[in-house]
């Protein structure tokens, strides 16, 4: 017999609880040592903390914890996972109320923090006064913020944020960890939600001093629908300002590139179908549609709405093929052009041949 208990905790219980999908499940083992779980079995993955996978499920199974802040940062805690640890001393030193209850085996629903009634006041209230020791935490409630639909910011834990933010406590944070909530947020169902709660506890200023800028309303209509990718590259940021936040967060290259090429060909493509040959093939050129068109995709996502830009990646992908195939004009008594030539000659012919096809297009009602 188990001399030690299980519990589900954390995000699943939270999402089953509203009646969101929920994701992968998390659990907490109450009066078990990391020995016990070996020998059962399973597998250590924590090397900060002790948590440890299922032999057969895989799922994340963590002893009850406590936690004390010994140095600054995300992961300045001393972290004591004796058996004695109870499930509701693991409980007391989560983040939000919504995210410190369990339930056991047999079902029985653990909740000594009022995280059910917040579930039903739509609130995210802080557990503790603890809850100022990781700075993260700033930043995952504006994430769960955009996240969690109709969710608001309870009043004493905004204050607490506040304070937070005033102390510097923001600037302890790793841009990895900060990193990881933005897109998060960006893939989250009312992204907007995450910049307003910053902007409430003045917390923009450390990690997106490009978006303080913005006003609201803007940013929200630029992040209305699509990937995260999507949503970032339609941030209305000069290239600049795309580089400076890219730069600071360290951001995937894509997500930069994709940013920067609409910075650069915004003015170009955002009017398609009314774009000239000259500017087609620019944006063609610089973005190496002939080698690969994921670019001009990812282009056309960021300045048309749904639809509209898959229909136009469709017809642009006959004009790519056009004029992938296109040579310089030649014929008896014609040299064949080289070095800095032929690329003049090859330019001159795709934009002759672009000028033919969208004359096409264009007579035939296509565009």
């Amino acid at each position: 017999m188990n001399e030690y208990e299980c519990y589900l905790v954390g995000g699943f219980l939270r999402d089953e609880l509203l009646g969101r999908s929920p994701g992968d499940r998390d659990w907490v083992v109450v009066g078990a040592t990391a020995e016990q779980l070996l020998d059962a079995g399973y597998r250590q993955v924590g090397r900060d903390f002790p948590v440890f996978l299922h032999p057969e499920s895989k799922e994340e199974y963590a002893l009850a914890r406590t936690e004390r802040k010994e140095a600054p940062g995300h992961r300045g805690f001393l972290v004591d996972a004796d058996p004695s640890v109870t499930l509701e001393q693991d409980l007391q030193r989560r983040d939000l109320t919504i995210n410190a209850m369990a339930r056991s085996l047999q079902g029985a629903l653990i909740d000594p923090l009022g995280g059910q009634q917040d579930l039903e006041d739509r609130l995210l209230r802080h557990v503790s006064e603890a809850f100022s020791e990781d700075p993260l935490r700033v930043l995952r409630v504006a994430r769960f913020g955009a996240q969690l639909s109709g969710f608001a910011v309870a009043p004493e834990t905004l204050a607490l944020m506040q304070q937070m933010v005033k102390a510097g406590q923001l600037r302890e944070l790793s841009a990895e960890r900060v990193c990881q909530e933005f897109l998060l947020a960006l893939a989250s169902d009312s992204p907007i939600r995450f910049f307003e709660i910053l902007e409430a506890c003045q917390g923009l200023q450390d990690w997106f001093p490009e978006i303080m800028a913005l006003p609201m309303e803007r940013l929200g209509q630029a992040l209305l629908q699509g990937s995260p990718q999507r949503r970032f590259a339609r941030l209305p940021l000069t290239e600049a300002e795309v580089d400076g936040l890219a730069e600071r967060l360290r951001l995937p290259q894509h997500y930069r590139q994709g940013a920067v090429d609409r910075c650069r060909h915004e003015a170009a493509m955002s009017a398609w179908p009314n774009v000239s040959a000259g500017h087609l093939y620019e944006v063609f050129a610089e973005l190496r549609v002939w080698h690969k068109s994921d670019r001009l995709v990812a282009l056309l996502g960021a300045l048309l709405p749904e639809g509209v830009a898959e229909e136009a990646a469709r017809v642009l992908a006959e004009g790519i093929k056009r004029t992938k195939a296109v040579q310089p004009a030649s014929g008896p008594g014609m040299s064949v052009p080289t070095g800095k030539a032929y690329g003049e000659a090859l330019k001159a012919a795709r934009i002759s041949e672009l000028g033919a096809w969208l004359n096409q297009l264009e007579d035939t009602d296509r565009l």
